[in-house]
């Protein structure tokens, strides 16, 4: 019996073949859109997935102003920040920040679903995020995605 035939192949950075998808998030729902998106990001959809390894996709998300929130979480979701210094907290809401920032909502999103570690921080950086229709990553030749089409 030939053994070479049960190795494990684990992928590398020379292996891997990273494409390039778009995203619409107009009327998604924030969270779905964010498991998705790291879903998409971590790579796990693909046959030679390997967990210590970038071998997601780089993915592009434009109507980030958008997305929806469902139930009150517009007004009752906080999100906290922290200067340092003494009585530095503060805290804003989805409303406020999908007004000033609204990219900053689906970036909080998904960066919390990734690993909280270097391979956490590598996966984010391919995470393009835009508030309108266009984005200046055409040369790339990005295809549509559906997030109904993502399991």
């Amino acid at each position: 019996m030939n053994t070479l035939s049960y190795k494990t192949i684990s992928a590398n950075a020379a292996t891997v073949t990273k494409e390039w998808v778009i995203i619409d998030a107009e009327d998604q729902v924030l969270g779905r859109l964010a498991s998705k998106v790291a879903f998409l990001l971590r790579g796990k959809a693909k046959t030679n997935y390997t967990p210590h390894v970038d071998c997601g996709d780089n993915v592009i998300i434009i109507n980030a102003e958008k997305v929806k929130l469902t139930g009150k979480k517009l007004d009752d979701k906080i999100y906290l920040s922290h200067s340092g210094y003494p009585g530095g907290q503060k805290e804003v809401t989805p409303r406020t920040l999908l007004s000033k920032k609204p990219i900053s909502v689906i970036e909080k999103a998904v960066k919390g679903m990734l690993p909280k570690n270097r391979l956490g921080a590598e996966l984010y950086r391919n995470l393009y995020v835009y508030a309108g229709t266009t984005h200046p990553h055409e040369a790339q030749q990005p295809k549509p995605i559906k997030l109904t089409s993502i399991k």
